[in-house]
Parts: structure tokens; C-alpha cells; sequence
């Protein structure tokens, strides 16, 4: 019988954690299928490791961290941040096979990225540009939530902002979203989806976030530029401007927003099984900085929309285990996530073993 098709690539970064979860204790987390093992060495830097000791695959998360070591929760196989273990009760000679994996680590943007695939193409400067997470010009904050459903589908939503009449009417939602006419372009590790709505009434949250910054009522010029970055990273530029002001862009040239309130939404999905992730996400500003007030409504605003995605997402996901043979149908809206999900094929593709040459039978 044939293996399961693998539905994520492993030769990409993944975030892991927030910065502020690795410190000095053992963290478990299960990233790609492969349980891992972090924590922050004494200089500060994170390490990972194979969550199974060498000598009986007890979890090493089990375990006790020493200085930059973890002693194994079991028989007390020491092991380094570089995964060689140390120290054998009993015995002074190691045996030279004791050792578990490591995994390259990079720490970026407020979040620990993980690569489980070749470390000889972990390339630091592939990591996701989400800057607005930890840039000085902009304030925010974020969590993480593990969601009963395969990564793709939480791309899926992010990817089609039209669900945000029907699943999030009450904050964010309006009927302009899903008919308002949008652009769906991609690149060879990128797809962009770009949707203008202009001289409508804003919804009730973008109505009381331009209302606070900026003293203004009325109608608004509003915006969401959603950018997926293969496999599994989504930066969505949103906002609001007072109408008339000059936000859509002209031309070819950006617009003015000086009379409005902007946001970026940033989500990165690291799968966990074939049928669970790790969906972190954040919401950026770039108004009223130093409300730290605003900073907290607006992060547990954002996490009650999220949990409303995240009832559809887990119902989807059953009513697809019970449907096995069930094809999706594409609607127009589907386009930027028909892109995403084309990138994140031709990356598995790419990490597929090469099919065996079959020898051409020479006559005798």
C-alpha cells in the first residue's frame, strides 16, 4: 500500500513558539509530526532536540535541564544542546551512537522557527518577514491557539476574507467584504490577494478603533491586502481611512493614509499532526503607540474573532474525515487560496524521492 501523501514540506522554518514560552525549563511541543524538545541555554540562546532519549525513547522533556544540559527522566543519560549525550550512569566509556537530533534554530520577530527537514538548507534568511511584530514603529500583541484541524485550512480562511459577513458580523464583518471585487496575483513562494472597499459605513470595530485615534465619524475607505508567504505564513494588511482621503493607491503609487487607522494581522500556521496545528498569530498597530490599554483590549478583541474561526474550522474538519472521498468545488473567492495551496504542492513535490529509473530490458 502507498504511504500517505505528506501534506506539508519539511525543508521550510516553522514558528515553534512565542520567544517569551522557551526559558530556563523543558518545553514539549510536537512540530511536523516530530515531538521536539526546547529550552533556553544559559547565554540565551533556544535549543531543540528530539523529545526521546537515546537509551529507552523516554521523553527527555521528562527530564531535568542542568546548565545547557538535559538529564533524562529515566536512567540519567545526559544530553548537550547539540543532542551528544555526555554522561552515562554506570559506565565511563560513551557509546559514540548516543546522541539525538537537533534541530536549527532561529529567533525572529518575537517567535522560535524551527526546521525539521535537511538542516544543511536551513537558510536564517528564508524565515517569514514579519517584522511588524517587534518593530518600534509599530505596538501589538498576539497568542497562540492549537487548532483540531489540518494547517491548509486555516490558510483557506485567512486567504478568503469574504467569510467575515457571515462568521464575524459582529466586529469585523459586512456584507462589503464578500462584495466588494478584489485582485488575486502570485509569485513563485507568494500569492496576494488585494480588496478595496470605498465610501461604505465601517464595520463596528474599525468604527471605534478610527474613532479613538482619530476623532472621526462617517464613512470610510477600507482595505485588506492579504499576503501568503509558502508554506504557511499570512501577513494581512487592514485598515481604514476617512473616505475621499486618498487611500487607495493611484497610478501605480501608494495612497495616503494619514487620515486612518492601520493594522496588520499576522498569522503563521506550523502544522502539528495531519489533523491539528499551531495557529500563532498577532495584531499590529501603527496609531496610539503607547496605549498599552488599547494594546490588551485589542488582542483579546482579535481572540474572540479567532475563536470563531476556529469552531468552523474544527467542524470542517470533521465533517471532511466523514466525507474521505468528498472533492471541494472552487468558487471565485477561492482564488488566492487556490494559489497557496498550488505553492505549498510544489514545495512537497520538491521533497519528493525521485521515481526509480526501471531498466530497459536488453534483448539477449
Amino acid at each position: 500500500m502507498d504511504a500517505k501523501k505528506p501534506t506539508f514540506p519539511l525543508n521550510a522554518w516553522y514558528a515553534a513558539a512565542y520567544d517569551v514560552e522557551v526559558g530556563r525549563k523543558l518545553l514539549a511541543r510536537t512540530i511536523c509530526k516530530q515531538k521536539l524538545v526546547m529550552f533556553r541555554r544559559t547565554n540565551g540562546q533556544v535549543a531543540a532536540l528530539e523529545d526521546a532519549c537515546w537509551h529507552r525513547l523516554l521523553p527527555l522533556s521528562m527530564g531535568s535541564l542542568d546548565g545547557d544540559e538535559v538529564t533524562c527522566g529515566y536512567h540519567g543519560l545526559v544530553y548537550n544542546a547539540q543532542g551528544r549525550c555526555t554522561h552515562m550512569p554506570s559506565q565511563e566509556t560513551l557509546n559514540p551512537s548516543a546522541c539525538v537530533r537537533a534541530f536549527p534554530v532561529v529567533e525572529k520577530h518575537r517567535f522560535v522557527w524551527i526546521w525539521p527537514g535537511d538542516p544543511a538548507k536551513a537558510d536564517p534568511a528564508l524565515v517569514p518577514d514579519m517584522h511588524w511584530n517587534d518593530d518600534p514603529d509599530w505596538a501589538g500583541d498576539g497568542k497562540l491557539i492549537t487548532v483540531k484541524c489540518d494547517y491548509r485550512l486555516v490558510v483557506d480562511n485567512l486567504m478568503d476574507l469574504t467569510h467575515e459577513t457571515f462568521v464575524h458580523g459582529s466586529s469585523i464583518g459586512q456584507r462589503a467584504v464578500a462584495e466588494a471585487p478584489f485582485v488575486a496575483t502570485h509569485g513563485d513562494r507568494s500569492a496576494t490577494v488585494t480588496r478595496w472597499m470605498e465610501n461604505i459605513d465601517a464595520p463596528p470595530f474599525w468604527a471605534g478603533q478610527i474613532e479613538h485615534a482619530r476623532g472621526y465619524k462617517g464613512k470610510v475607505d477600507r482595505w485588506q491586502i492579504i499576503r501568503f508567504e509558502a508554506p504557511c505564513t499570512v501577513n494581512i494588511d487592514v485598515g481604514v481611512a476617512e473616505a475621499g482621503s486618498g487611500a487607495p493607491p493611484k497610478d501605480g503609487q501608494p495612497g495616503d493614509r494619514s487620515k486612518g487607522v492601520n493594522g496588520f494581522v499576522l498569522n503563521t500556521v506550523t502544522p502539528e499532526t495531519d489533523g491539528s496545528c499551531h495557529y500563532f498569530w498577532a495584531f499590529a498597530r501603527n496609531y496610539c503607540l503607547g496605549e498599552q490599554r488599547l494594546t490588551h483590549q485589542l488582542r483579546e478583541g482579535v481572540a474572540g474573532i479567532f475563536r470563531e474561526d476556529e469552531h468552523v474550522l474544527e467542524a470542517q474538519q470533521v465533517a471532511i474525515e466523514e466525507h474521505p472521498d468528498h472533492q471541494f468545488y472552487n468558487l471565485n473567492i477561492d482564488a488566492g487560496s487556490m494559489w497557496a495551496r498550488r505553492l505549498i504542492d510544489r514545495m512537497i513535490a520538491q521533497e519528493a524521492p525521485p521515481a526509480p529509473v526501471i531498466p530497459i530490458r536488453l534483448a539477449a
